[in-house]
């Protein structure tokens, strides 16, 4: 396949839990940029984070049951793999060893997660390693960045724009609505006893409460609630 024929966008993060503010970033970029391809890969040991309040095994299974209604997004658990910390630039390698090019992939964050770029690892090196697309937050506009991170500024682009036209990875700004939830805004509500109703996928919800995570109370498992054997055998062997 020629190269820059794959628009490869990924999606990391923590998912503690995962939410439609997730899928709204990912959404934006795909529509924007016609990815051909959406990973969303969960961190193991996050750098700029706390260290999560679920499981590595839970945290994966809700993004795989999350995914049950994308049957052309992969949940991936590469980072999970790896007894590390889960930077991003140690990301974009494997994926280069795997035969991807710079061109091809299309690495995806919120607008506040990319005001703090320049504390990343491996900066600015790592902003070579492929396209990434900055999506909008509540209170954290795409185009604000342009002012946040100035000696950036001029690899910022937005579209419609074709990454192939430039010879170098490009910073590219959406400024798409976004829902204003976070993972732990939801985790505060559950343990407060409040629905989450709206916020995450139902199969999440399902999920959260049948395993009692964030002091969730545990109703009890019934022999109903259990994952159909299709979407079971999908939970394995992921991407």
């Amino acid at each position: 396949m020629p190269a820059g024929s794959r628009r490869i966008g990924i999606l990391g993060g923590t998912f503690d839990p995962i939410h439609y503010g997730h899928f709204d970033v990912a959404d934006a970029a795909q529509r924007e940029l016609s990815l051909t391809r959406m990973i969303l890969i969960t961190s193991n040991i996050p750098p700029h984070r706390h260290q999560p309040h679920s499981s590595p095994f839970h945290r994966f299974a809700m993004v795989a049951l999350a995914l049950l209604d994308r049957p052309d997004w992969r949940a991936s658990d590469l980072e999970l793999r790896m007894n590390e910390p889960s930077y991003t630039t140690r990301t974009l390698d494997r994926f280069h060893e795997r035969g991807f090019t710079a061109a091809e992939l299309f690495f995806i964050l919120g607008a506040d997660a990319f005001a703090e770029i320049e504390t990343w690892r491996d900066y600015p090196k790592l902003l070579d390693e492929a396209h990434f697309v900055v999506v909008s937050r509540p209170g954290v506009p795409a185009p604000s960045m342009r002012e946040r991170v100035p000696r950036l500024a001029p690899r910022m682009t937005a579209p419609p724009t074709n990454p192939l036209d430039f010879a170098t990875p490009l910073i590219i700004l959406i400024d798409a609505e976004t829902a204003d939830v976070s993972s732990s805004a939801i985790r505060q509500r559950i343990a407060a006893g409040e629905s989450i109703a709206g916020l995450v996928p139902p199969a999440v919800r399902q999920h959260v409460e049948q395993h009692g995570l964030y002091g969730s109370p545990t109703p009890g498992r019934r022999a109903m609630d259990a994952a159909p054997a299709s979407q079971a055998s999908r939970l394995h062997g992921q991407e």
